[in-house]
């Protein structure tokens, strides 16, 4: 009785083997030139209530460049991306990229600026109730609204405006 040596055996599985691992090394190239084609992704801002979280990128953003006031001024009066729904009391915390803290951000709702001074904080937290208190005229009593757009804007030390998120909040229904 004769049998085929081992060896043939041995080296097929081998081959085999070996084939696989090309191919799956193959994909990994392919993957990462697809990846180096992509476009660079913007830093990211999120809005937490609770156990629900909205992120977004950038809607104005140039890798760390100056945005002029203009453009600026279109893109965070665009329509947000993200939006997100809180109850009366809720805290409504706000998180940036180190990225964004380290050159200062200002916090605008519905158009207007919130925090005066620029935060190098990752992190702040806000009563939800604060984002629907809209003044209607300066002076007058604030009037309750049912929703908010929430703008966070990068700006440096100089006043230059870096990058903008926005989101809308919405008051969740009793």
């Amino acid at each position: 009785m004769t049998q085929a040596p081992a060896t043939t055996a041995f080296s097929r599985a081998r081959g085999l083997r070996s084939r696989r691992g090309a191919a799956a090394l193959g994909a990994v190239v392919v993957s990462a030139f697809a990846l180096s084609a992509c476009e660079k992704p913007t830093p990211v801002a999120q809005i937490t209530v609770g156990s629900r979280t909205a992120t977004t990128e950038a809607q104005c953003y140039d890798d760390g460049k100056n945005i002029p006031n203009e453009e600026l001024e279109t893109c965070v009066s665009e329509r947000a991306e993200k939006s997100i729904t809180v109850d009366s009391g809720d805290p409504v915390r706000i998180g940036v990229e180190p990225d964004i803290a380290d050159n200062g951000w200002v916090l605008f709702v519905d158009g207007r600026l919130v925090t005066p001074t620029p935060s190098k904080h990752t992190y702040a937290s806000y009563n939800a109730d604060q984002f629907f208190n809209a003044q209607s005229q300066p002076g007058q009593a604030p009037v309750p609204s049912e929703k908010a757009k929430v703008g966070i804007v990068e700006i440096d030390d100089d006043g230059n405006y870096k990058g903008a998120w926005s989101f809308d909040l919405k008051r969740k229904q009793s």
